[in-house]
C-alpha cells in the first residue's frame, strides 16, 4: 500500500506530540498515592471536652418562710449586698397580732398557775386538819367515846381532803403544761414575726429578682416557700458541664482545665475540677438511665489569675462573667512527654488471620513503595495525635490517608507512593 505525503506529515506530528507528552508526564506512575507522616516524639495531653454554663459557686435562694404581702424591697437586680442587709419586708401586722394573742395566753396561763398553787396551799391545810381530826376520831372510837356515825363522818372528811389535795396538785401540773404550750406559741409567733424580715445570709450580688413590692408570697416555715430573689457570690465562679459516661472515668478531682467563654473569644481561661457527680443526671429513682445518653455533672472552678486582666480596667467589677454564660471546657486528664506518637487517622484495625472475628489494632508503614501492616499498642491521645507504646520507632513513615483507603481497602503488601506535600497558600 502506497502512503501519500500528507499521511507521513500527520504521522510525524502525532509522534512528536506523543514524545512531548511522554516527556511531560515522564515522572508519573500508576501507583496509588497516599498521605504519609513520620513517627515523632511529642508531648501529648489527653483531653475530655464538654460544654456547659457558668454559674456562681455559691448561690442562695431567698425564699419566703411566711405568707404575706411584700411591703419593702430595697434592692434591685445587680445590687451588691452585705451580710445581714435588709432584702425583703413582708407585712408584719398579722404576725404582730398573733404574737400579742400568744403573749396574752401565756399571761393567762401564768395567772392560772398562781391560782392553782393558791388552791393547792388551801387544800394542803384542809388535808392537814382532816388528818389530825381523823387520828383523834380513831382514838375516841376505839375508847367508845363517840358513836359510829361520828366516826364515819370524820373518815369521809379525811378522804375528801385527801382527794382535794391530789386534785390541786394535778391542777398545778395542768397549769404548768399550759404555760409550756403558751410559751411555745409565743416563741412560734416571735419566729414568724422575725421571718417577715428577710436579710442577706452572705455578701454577694442580687442575680435574680423574682418578686416586686406589692406582690404576695407564700410560705409556711416547714417547706421551701416561693423564691423572692437570688444572692450569689460572684467572686468565685464555676462552669457546670455534662460529661459522657465513657469519659467520666478519666476525670479526677484536681484536674486542670482550659476554658473558652463565648463572650471572650480571644481568651482561654484556666480552671480546676472541684466536684464530680456520682449519679447520672438523667437516672431514674431506680438508678437506671431514662435516656440513651448518660451524662454526669462536673463542676470546674474558674481560677482568678486567668481572668484578672479583665478586671484591671474596672475595680468595681467582682467578676467579668455572668451567670448563664456559655463555655467550652477541655479537662486535661493525663499527659505524656516525649512520647512516640502518630496522627490518629493512621491507626486502624484489620482482622486477625489466626483468630477469625478478632480485630487487631495497627498502622500501615510505607517502605520502599510497599504498604506494610504493623500491629501497635496505643496509649492516650489528644485532638490530633495518639501515643504508641509498642510497635513503632521514631522516623518510620506511616500512611495517614486517604481515610477510605487506610480504614478499608489498603492491604499488607500493596504498592503505593507518597503523595506530594500540599503547598499552603
Amino acid at each position: 500500500m502506497k502512503f501519500t505525503k500528507k499521511f507521513w506529515i500527520i504521522l510525524s506530528v502525532a509522534l512528536v506530540a506523543l514524545l512531548i507528552a511522554g516527556k511531560f508526564y515522564g515522572g508519573k506512575t500508576d501507583l496509588p498515592q497516599v498521605d504519609v507522616e513520620s513517627v515523632q516524639l511529642r508531648d501529648i495531653v489527653e483531653r475530655v471536652s464538654a460544654s456547659g454554663k457558668i454559674q456562681p459557686e455559691v448561690e442562695v435562694n431567698i425564699t419566703a418562710q411566711v405568707s404575706g404581702q411584700i411591703t419593702a424591697l430595697p434592692v434591685k437586680e445587680g445590687d451588691a449586698v452585705h451580710s445581714s442587709d435588709l432584702l425583703v419586708q413582708i407585712n408584719p401586722d398579722l404576725y404582730e397580732a398573733a404574737l400579742n394573742r400568744a403573749e396574752a395566753a401565756l399571761n393567762s396561763a401564768r395567772s392560772n398557775l398562781a391560782s392553782a398553787r393558791a388552791q393547792a396551799n388551801q387544800a394542803d391545810a384542809q388535808y392537814f386538819a382532816a388528818t389530825r381530826s381523823w387520828e383523834r376520831t380513831q382514838q375516841l372510837h376505839a375508847s367508845g367515846v363517840i358513836s359510829q356515825a361520828d366516826y364515819d363522818s370524820a373518815e369521809a372528811n379525811f378522804r375528801t381532803a385527801d382527794a382535794t389535795q391530789k386534785s390541786a396538785q394535778e391542777s398545778i401540773r395542768s397549769a404548768e403544761f399550759a404555760i409550756s404550750s403558751a410559751s411555745a406559741s409565743v416563741q412560734e409567733a416571735r419566729d414568724n414575726l422575725s421571718r417577715t424580715t428577710l436579710t442577706a445570709p452572705q455578701s454577694g450580688t442580687v442575680t435574680a429578682l423574682v418578686k416586686e413590692i406589692g406582690e404576695s408570697v407564700q410560705g409556711n416555715g416547714f417547706t421551701a416557700g416561693e423564691v423572692v430573689m437570688k444572692v450569689s457570690d460572684l467572686s468565685t465562679m464555676e462552669v457546670n458541664v455534662e460529661v459522657n459516661e465513657s469519659d467520666i472515668v478519666r476525670v479526677g478531682l484536681g484536674d486542670m482545665a482550659e476554658i473558652e467563654v463565648d463572650a471572650y473569644l480571644n481568651d482561654v481561661f484556666t480552671g480546676v475540677v472541684t466536684e464530680i457527680g456520682n449519679t447520672a443526671l438523667n437516672a431514674g429513682l431506680n438508678g437506671f438511665s431514662m435516656d440513651q445518653v448518660t451524662n454526669f455533672s462536673v463542676k470546674v472552678r474558674l481560677l482568678h489569675d486567668s481572668y484578672a486582666h479583665l478586671l484591671a480596667d474596672d475595680s468595681t467589677l467582682v467578676s467579668p462573667f455572668r451567670p448563664g454564660m456559655s463555655a467550652k471546657v477541655d479537662i486535661l486528664t493525663r499527659q505524656e512527654s516525649n512520647a512516640i506518637s502518630i496522627p490518629i487517622q493512621a491507626v486502624t484495625t484489620r482482622e486477625n488471620d489466626d483468630d477469625e472475628g478478632v480485630s487487631i489494632l495497627g498502622v500501615f508503614l510505607l517502605s520502599d513503595g510497599i504498604a506494610v501492616w504493623t500491629p501497635v499498642t496505643s496509649g492516650i491521645q489528644d485532638n490530633r495525635n495518639i501515643v504508641i507504646h509498642a510497635g513503632l520507632d521514631t522516623g518510620a513513615v506511616v500512611i495517614t490517608g486517604p481515610y477510605e483507603r487506610v480504614s478499608r481497602t489498603l492491604e499488607d503488601g500493596d504498592a503505593a507512593e507518597a503523595a506530594p506535600e500540599k503547598q499552603e497558600d
